[in-house]
């Protein structure tokens, strides 16, 4: 038997949805297990069903980076403007960059009961700058970003630790450690993401 209509050859609308055209399948195989032709023509239909669903979804794929570009392009001009300041560096600098931060908040968690987090953080500022410096070849405007990451980190940290049950969190962990983990987070940020 050729399979020249596979809906029909299957027994189902052109509608079905993929479980019906599996379940059909399932059904006619063990109907027609026996007869080897009509096996055959069953699983001919099926797959040429499979095939064109494939090509479909191919055809209808979603574009993830055509689809925020053509978001950005309909964003309104101070989103645009926002958007102007970040970029995606390569994994490798990124990852590099999360270590070196990562290194310095367990750094800060080691040493949280004998001095304080103080000295991790200037370190973790003056690399800041630095990247930052490295990246846009300007000490000032590097030095601004990373006291303005400092100070913002800071300012959250502030807001948000108080708010952190204190049953999630280790007794000898002060407010100023804590703090010191948001600070971190964002000169992260600032000297991965920003222009």
């Amino acid at each position: 038997m050729n399979v020249w209509d596979p809906y029909k050859r299957l027994g189902i609308t052109t509608d079905a949805s993929e479980e019906e055209v599996w379940s059909a399948r399932n059904f006619l195989l063990s109907q027609y297990a026996v007869h080897e032709r009509s096996a055959e023509s069953i699983e001919a239909a099926f797959e040429r069903l499979l095939m064109s669903s494939f090509k479909n979804r191919k055809r209808t794929k979603i574009n993830l980076k055509t689809r925020l570009k053509k978001k950005v392009e309909e964003s309104p001009p101070w989103f645009k403007n926002l958007l102007s300041f970040v970029e995606l560096p390569p994994p490798v600098i990124i990852m590099r960059r999360l270590f070196l931060f990562g290194f310095m908040a367990c750094w800060s968690v080691m040493n949280s009961a004998e001095a304080g987090p103080a000295f991790q953080v200037a370190l973790s500022l003056a690399a800041c700058i630095y990247f930052l410096n490295d990246k846009n070849k300007s000490l000032p405007r590097a030095g601004i970003i990373g006291f303005g990451a400092l100070v913002v980190g800071w300012f959250c940290g502030s807001m948000l630790v108080p708010l952190v049950p204190s049953y999630l969190l280790q007794p000898m962990w002060t407010l100023e450690l804590l703090t010191s983990l948001v600070v971190y987070v964002f000169l992260f940020l600032a000297c991965t993401f920003l222009k």
